[in-house]
């Protein structure tokens, strides 16, 4: 293989990954804030108050399966940029909701703007990711996610505190809006894939079971990446409650220590896929979240929630690229849109499942248990992956063994 096409660090993987970073903090700066101000702007009940989070992430899912099958018949470039204008006037229209009601509507239009952004710029950059790099590519590209799921809400809180959430609400519409300014100067978008010929009769069969096969292989890693999430949406829905509730001040250090461990693991584990696969990612790295998350629950002191935050990081930051790379592998390349569009999904069905489910465990007991099930959900997600691998390894081999008797 040509040494240009192994190249990872192009111009275009840069800047899209810079995009990508733009996109998500438009996102999490207004993520952890938003409960508190909509509760004090409208004084809404707790259920209400849930579908703050709930219907993004719904509007968020069902928009990005309608955007991976949109992308068979348009152009990537129109998806994008109208999904970037959709979510940034969003953004900017949130103050001036005049009642709950309308607030809600503005999420769902987010959530479509967003749905639609973040599916496409993934599905660019694994075009241009070396196949024999994806693991280390995606750890890379994750980075910007990861660092904008760990700083976003500390910028947020920051802003909304110092500045009053109009204030916030510009911020998320400038980072959004300059995702276009940067893709357009810069030039970094791939073109269009030519369309591959239509296949002969004689294998026409032969692609679409291996298509069904693709899709099969990709639901295990998606799981997993829920489960994970789930963790993720307790943390970023009560973690400041948990904060009052043991009176420890600057609790919103968590996520920036998380986003250290992260910007370390992330490009380590990348490499650790691409040469062994994911059983020595994910094992150790369900077992460090797992003891992250009971340290947070017994956690009286800062230096002990610090602790919990460096290891959540590492296990967070290297299970996360690690269920993308994997999804990506088993995906053909026409496929990456429906498999990026599957991964985002499983982590808003897992942030919003977390923040329901947690809560109500956390109001019939306290945060400190609601952390301790959150640790059950871990040592769930380490089981079901260990059985996963057995019975994969055990059906290779008798394929092997039929093989060779053939």
């Amino acid at each position: 293989m040509p040494e240009h096409q192994e190249k990872l660090w192009t111009k275009s993987f840069i800047i899209l990954t810079a995009s990508y970073l733009l996109l998500f903090l438009s996102l999490q700066m207004l993520l952890s804030p938003f409960p508190t101000y909509a509760k004090e702007q409208f004084h809404p009940g707790d259920f209400t108050l849930s579908l703050v989070t709930s219907l993004f992430a719904l509007a968020a899912i069902l928009t990005r399966f309608a955007t991976a099958f949109l992308l068979r018949t348009i152009r990537r470039n129109t998806i994008l940029f109208w999904g970037i204008f959709i979510l940034a006037a969003a953004t900017f229209a949130y103050p001036y909701a005049g009642s709950m009601n309308q607030l809600l509507g503005l999420r769902v239009v987010f959530g479509i703007g967003f749905g639609m952004a973040s599916t496409v710029l993934p599905t660019l950059v694994s075009q241009i990711i070396p196949h024999k790099r994806i693991g280390e590519g995606i750890g890379y590209f994750g980075l910007s996610t990861s660092i904008a799921m760990s700083i976003g809400p500390l910028i947020g809180l920051s802003v909304i505190k110092d500045y009053g959430f109009t204030a916030l609400s510009l911020l998320g519409t400038l980072a959004a809006a300059l995702i276009v300014p940067l893709l357009l100067m810069t030039r970094s978008i791939p073109p269009q894939p030519a369309k591959s010929a239509i296949p002969v009769k004689s294998s026409a069969s032969t692609t679409t079971n291996s298509k069904k096969t693709s899709m099969s292989r990709m639901w295990m890693p998606a799981l997993l990446n829920m489960l994970m999430s789930i963790t993720y949406g307790g943390i970023l829905g009560f973690l400041a409650l948990f904060g009052e509730e043991k009176h420890l001040g600057q609790i919103g250090l968590f996520f920036l220590f998380i986003a250290f461990t992260v910007l370390i693991v992330r490009p380590i584990s990348g490499r650790i896929f691409d040469r062994y696969g994911p059983f020595f990612v994910l094992v150790p790295g369900s077992i460090i979240v797992v003891a992250s998350l009971l340290i947070l629950s017994y956690a009286n002191t800062l230096p002990l929630v610090i602790v919990s935050a460096l290891l959540y990081g590492l296990g967070f930051g290297a299970i996360q690229p690690t269920t993308q790379a994997w999804m990506l592998r088993e995906a053909s390349p026409e496929q990456h849109s429906t498999a990026n569009s599957l991964y985002y999904n499983s982590i808003d069905l897992g942030v919003a499942l977390g923040s329901m489910l947690l809560g109500i465990v956390a109001s019939a007991s306290n945060y400190s248990i609601m952390y301790r099930y959150s640790a059950g959900v871990m040592v769930v997600f380490l089981v079901v992956y260990l059985v996963s691998h057995i019975l994969s390894s055990k059906t290779k081999k008798s394929s092997a063994v039929v093989s060779m008797e053939q």
